[in-house]
């Protein structure tokens, strides 16, 4: 009990608390709002590595589902079968889209057909900011965190050196623990800045990859569609 005791009290969180302590006001407040801001980085990173997971994974289903049958249409109205994947949403509004033209025509010409196109894009294009929702307070994160800690030091530093001018101490005893406390705003403001960095780029290539996904799925959707639908005569 005596050894993990005296582990505790060599652990660096117990510099981390002094350095708070002796922290100004403003070091402090700033201090608070970057954990405030690491937890709120930390939600968006897991809840987001699920929800690009899911969609990976129901993506690759519903690819080998609709490329294994012949007709364009024919999972149209099963939206619960692939809820995680953004290509079904797609898919679902051009069926939608087609099954209008067919109804209103009974068949697909050209100019039916580049109305199909335009809104399979259009909602190409909105689930691609469903997908990057949130990912701009990330990279608010990785940004500013490291500058916020940077003006806390500052300002601890500022103080540091007027309250030596005002006592006319000059020691380092008198220094250091204000220089301690201002330098812990730096250090905290690269906590949160580089596993937000590094949870930024992983999450944007996971994003990147299934953007891609959805703009190959719908040239594949109006290829098939075209095939299907429209007569060559």
């Amino acid at each position: 009990m005596e050894l993990l005791t005296d582990l505790l009290i060599t652990l660096p969180i117990a510099d981390v608390g002094f350095a708070f302590r002796e922290s100004s006001l403003p070091g402090k407040l700033i201090v608070l709002l970057l954990v405030l801001s690491s937890a709120g980085a930390w939600t968006i990173m897991l809840t987001k590595y699920w929800q690009l997971k899911r969609a990976e994974e129901a993506t690759d289903d519903f690819l080998e589902a609709f490329r294994a049958e012949d007709d364009p249409s024919t999972l149209f109205g099963q939206e619960e079968e692939y809820p995680a994947t953004p290509l079904n949403t797609i898919y679902q509004a051009g069926c939608t889209a087609l099954g209008g033209e067919m109804q209103a025509h009974g068949y697909l010409d050209i100019k039916q057909l580049d109305a199909l196109r335009t809104v399979v894009d259009r909602n190409v294009a909105d689930e691609a900011l469903i997908l990057e929702e949130q990912m701009g307070l990330l990279a608010t994160a990785v940004s500013a965190a490291p500058f916020l800690g940077l003006l806390g030091t500052v300002w601890g530093v500022m103080d540091a050196f007027g309250g030596m001018a005002v006592t006319g101490s000059a020691t380092l005893s008198a220094v250091a623990p204000g220089i301690s406390g201002a330098l812990l705003t730096t250090v905290v403001g690269l906590l949160v800045a580089l596993p937000s960095a590094i949870g930024y780029n992983l999450l944007t290539n996971q994003i990147r990859r299934i953007s891609v996904q959805m703009d190959n799925f719908a040239q594949e959707f109006i290829s098939e569609t075209q095939r299907a639908y429209v007569s060559e005569t």
